[in-house]
Order: C-alpha cells, then sequence, then structure tokens
C-alpha cells in the first residue's frame, strides 16, 4: 500500500551565515507515528517513515518473534490515520495462541518483582548460533559501504536518514531500506528478505549506524554472518556478537576500519 504521506518533505527554512540571512528551502525526513497491533491489540507504536510498512511489518514481527515466518500472518491491513497510521496484522492460530500466552505472561501481578526480570530476559534472549563460510579481501568492506552510500536516495535528499542494506560480492546491493530510526532500516530490511530462500551467510549487512544488542540480534535473526557499521558498537554488541559467531566490523569509513569479533572472516591474504 502507497501511503499519501511522503517520507520527505520540503519545508521553508532561513538560513544565516555571519551577518547575513536568506530564505531558502530544505527537504527533511517525515516522521510518523506507526501503531503495530496483532489480533486486534496494539503491541507498540514505533516513529518511522511512511514507506515499506508491509516489510517493517513483517521484520518487525520476524526481530521480536511474534512470528517464526511470513506465513505466519494471515492477513495486514494498513490503516491510515489524521494522526499515523495503523498496522492491521492478523496472525496463524498457532502463532496468535502463542502472542496471547506471552502478552499474558508479561503482564504478570503489579510488584511481583517477576515483571522486570521476565522483562530483562526478554531484551538480552540469546540468539541461533550463525555460520558461514564467506572470506572477503579488506577492500571488498570498504567497496559495500562505498555502495551503500550511493545507494541512499532518501537520504541523499534530506540528510537526516538512516539505512540497513543486504550487500553480496560480485553483485552489490541486493536490497536496502531507509528509515529515520535505525531499528526501523534493519526490521524493513529483514522483511524485504524474508519472502527469499536464499542463504543470508554469503553476504554482508551494511548500517549506516551504531551497533548496540539489538542491532546484531536483529541480524542474527537473519542469519547473516558480518555485520558492517559506520560507526561503533556497544560493549555488549561485541559480547553477544562474539558469543553468535558474527563478524561485527565497525568505524568504516574510507579504506580504513575496525574487527571486533570473528576477524578470520577479513582475509588479509586476499589483498
Amino acid at each position: 500500500m502507497t501511503l499519501h504521506v511522503s517520507p520527505v518533505v520540503r519545508l521553508p527554512r532561513m538560513s544565516v551565515a555571519r551577518d547575513a540571512s536568506f530564505p531558502g528551502e530544505r527537504v527533511v525526513p517525515e516522521e510518523t507515528p506507526v501503531a503495530l497491533t496483532y489480533n486486534g491489540s496494539t503491541h507498540a507504536v514505533m516513529m518511522a517513515s511512511p514507506s515499506d510498512l508491509e516489510d517493517f511489518a513483517i521484520g518487525f514481527s520476524l526481530s521480536e518473534g511474534i512470528i517464526h515466518e511470513p506465513a505466519d500472518l494471515l492477513s495486514m491491513e494498513i490503516v491510515e490515520h489524521d494522526l499515523g497510521c495503523e498496522i492491521r496484522m492478523w496472525l496463524s492460530d498457532r502463532r496468535g495462541s502463542s502472542y496471547q500466552m506471552r502478552r499474558r505472561a508479561l503482564a504478570g501481578p503489579v510488584g511481583c518483582g517477576l515483571c522486570g526480570v521476565e522483562s530483562l530476559a526478554e531484551a538480552t534472549r540469546p540468539v541461533k548460533t550463525v555460520t558461514g563460510s564467506l572470506r572477503l579481501p579488506p577492500g571488498a568492506v570498504s567497496t559495500a559501504m562505498s555502495d551503500l552510500s550511493d545507494a541512499q536516495h532518501l537520504n541523499r535528499e534530506a540528510r537526516a536518514i538512516h539505512a540497513a542494506a543486504y550487500w553480496r560480492p560480485g553483485e552489490g546491493v541486493i536490497a536496502i531500506r531507509e528509515d529515520v530510526g535505525r531499528h526501523n532500516a534493519l526490521d524493513k530490511l529483514a522483511g524485504a528478505l524474508a519472502g527469499s530462500s536464499e542463504p543470508r551467510s554469503d553476504g554482508l549487512v551494511l548500517l549506516t549506524s551504531r551497533v548496540s544488542l539489538e542491532m546484531v540480534q536483529k541480524t542474527a535473526r537473519m542469519g547473516a554472518a558480518i555485520l558492517v557499521a559506520v560507526s561503533a558498537p556497544t560493549a555488549l554488541a561485541v559480547r553477544v556478537a562474539d558469543s553468535c559467531g558474527i563478524t561485527l566490523v565497525a568505524v568504516a569509513r574510507g579504506d580504513a576500519f575496525e574487527v571486533f569479533t570473528h576477524p578470520e572472516r577479513i582475509d588479509l591474504r586476499l589483498v
């Protein structure tokens, strides 16, 4: 579904430099409240770019563990409202029952002392171990990040939008999604790739942001063995990447980058 709201907007502004000023316009990103509902119950409201929302809904559902595959969603409807939009999803009987049990478990009685523990466990839940035999020369990382920059069409207009992409050696950027939120961009990418049966271990996930725990978790669920980001990781993200087998490359700018985990996939002998 195509929304009536554009992901970027041209707004008037006054530019000031030293003692002079002049009017003009600037393209800025739109930010829209997006409510994600399952079987009639609202699960979350996210601030997101109003584009590729079907991919966002599928990727978010996979990342949250609400579904295991796109087929677990029986239907999806995107409804526009004055204040934002709503993504209405209906789950298969099996996933619907599991979802309701999960909601009841997290609700719990107030003050019981368990809800916080369960929420912490949910936030740091383990992810599957990623395997992959892909080996890359250092130059491939720089090429991939350069390709990512070239493919950021929305950010080229607004200069304030994150991107997540899947890049494969010899093919370049296979898919890219952009959003004002870095997590949203990665969820959209996961949703865009979810319908394909091709393995993810033969390519790279590329990010224009820092790397937090959730970004590693989402990448692991996608099955990608190499994650490359333009900014630095958190310490927890490094520990989790190491434990689940992901090669974490960060601070990737120009021809330089830093490898934090599983460096064997970046092969200096291939230079």
